[in-house]
């Protein structure tokens, strides 16, 4: 996503921490092997979090694969990265498979009929072979080994990388541990069953985030962080494996004013919140529009204002929402609003925010607004630097 044009920074923004997102990067090396790579998942602009400048942080920290979600979006990173290796798991249409060859993307195969439109093309391919083990969205089932075997004879097409996902690598319940117990084992069977029959199949890659954490034994190729990249779990839970990554993103906003409501006033549209006494009110620039779940309002959602958590009340709206800041002591127009982030010792984690929202910090992260510019935090030296800096001040303007 693009840094907004005409300077909006002032009314709403994100904050995207560079330097986090390499120590999580760290932290995911360090629980897989040294023969083991990361193949960042940086589809829905990064989980909302920059393609560009995540692209381009995670080359200087040796990740060199990407997987993003369609067409489009391979594309985009190809413009921020001449040399990585970039997946598209998502569909692609066969009309399609000439931007494949031209933004050299190589493409996960749903099934073989899939395979064999994209070989009718014409085009030379790259691909990844998608085996269902239990997941049921994408890939070809083991029972039906002869169309997975079509597909390593297709002429037009090489395979790259055999693949399957796990539909509850984020569950340590026994049930759930011994489903993915048999979606691996059915995967490495028939991995193994190609093999024997002299198939070439690729690298192999099966570890989402969650995964990596709960399935250290697991041995693959490749391990495909999404998530957790960005330093957060998808709702509050324990992994196997202590996670030591922080969080990338913080969400922030301006007070526009301040007042006082009388008890029995109402706030927002449809009056769902009355005032029981007195309150001092803040209206704050940012809204559903923006990204914040407008049912937030009566679910525990909250904000930090002069280093308080205060309520949100009343009903969000589009561009604007109200906070009870009668506990936050002197607050006025132009100071700032942090939605998810870290002021002094008060702080709203991601998960938190989303579990208010009654969803996980996934589907928060991509839906932030594409009005909300990101800004971009690392610590850097020389010319970089001072690109940097002159980007902030322009900003502060």
């Amino acid at each position: 996503m693009a840094d907004n044009k005409f300077g909006d920074f002032k009314r709403a923004w994100v904050e995207i921490d560079l330097d986090a997102l390499a120590r999580n990067v760290l932290d995911i090396k360090s629980k897989i092997s040294s023969d083991c790579e990361i193949m960042a998942v940086i589809k829905a602009d990064a989980y909302g979090h920059g393609v560009g400048r995540v692209a381009e942080r995670l080359v200087r920290e040796g990740v060199n694969t990407f997987a993003v979600a369609t067409l489009a979006e391979g594309a985009e990173v190809r413009e921020h990265t001449d040399s990585s290796n970039i997946l598209v798991l998502g569909y692609t249409h066969p009309a399609d498979a000439e931007y494949l060859v031209k933004f050299r993307l190589s493409q996960l195969v749903v099934d073989a009929e899939h395979a064999k439109a994209l070989d009718k093309t014409g085009h030379k391919l790259d691909i990844h072979v998608a085996i269902d083990t239990g997941m049921h969205r994408l890939g070809i089932s083991p029972k039906n080994f002869a169309d997975i075997e079509s597909i390593f004879n297709c002429k037009n097409l090489t395979v790259i990388g055999t693949a399957t996902h796990l539909a509850s690598p984020d569950s340590l319940l026994s049930d759930d541990l011994e489903f993915t117990k048999k979606q691996m084992d059915s995967f490495f069977s028939v991995v193994q069953k190609l093999q024997d029959r002299e198939y070439d199949v690729g690298k192999l890659h099966t570890q989402s985030s969650y995964a990596i954490y709960n399935h250290p034994e697991i041995k693959c190729d490749y391990v495909r962080p999404g998530i957790m990249l960005y330093g957060v779990h998808s709702q509050d839970d324990e992994t196997k494996l202590e996670t030591d990554f922080r969080p990338v993103l913080s969400l922030k906003a301006l007070i526009a004013q301040v007042r006082e409501i009388e008890k029995g006033e109402s706030v927002s549209y449809g009056r769902i919140y009355t005032a029981e006494k007195v309150i001092k009110l803040a209206t704050v620039t940012i809204g559903y529009a923006d990204g914040i779940p407008r049912n937030l309002t009566g679910r525990g959602g909250m904000c930090i204002v002069n280093g308080v958590k205060v309520p949100i009340i009343g009903r969000i709206c589009m561009d604007m929402l109200m906070l009870d800041v009668s506990e936050a002591g002197e607050v006025k127009a132009g100071d700032h609003a942090t939605f998810i982030g870290k002021v002094g010792d008060a702080e709203i984690r991601c998960e938190e925010f989303a579990a208010s929202a009654g969803t996980i910090t996934n589907e928060i992260l991509c839906r932030l607004g594409a009005r909300l510019p990101r800004i971009y935090i690392e610590r850097l030296v020389g010319d970089a630097a001072e690109v940097q800096k002159e980007f902030v001040r322009r900003r502060l303007r």
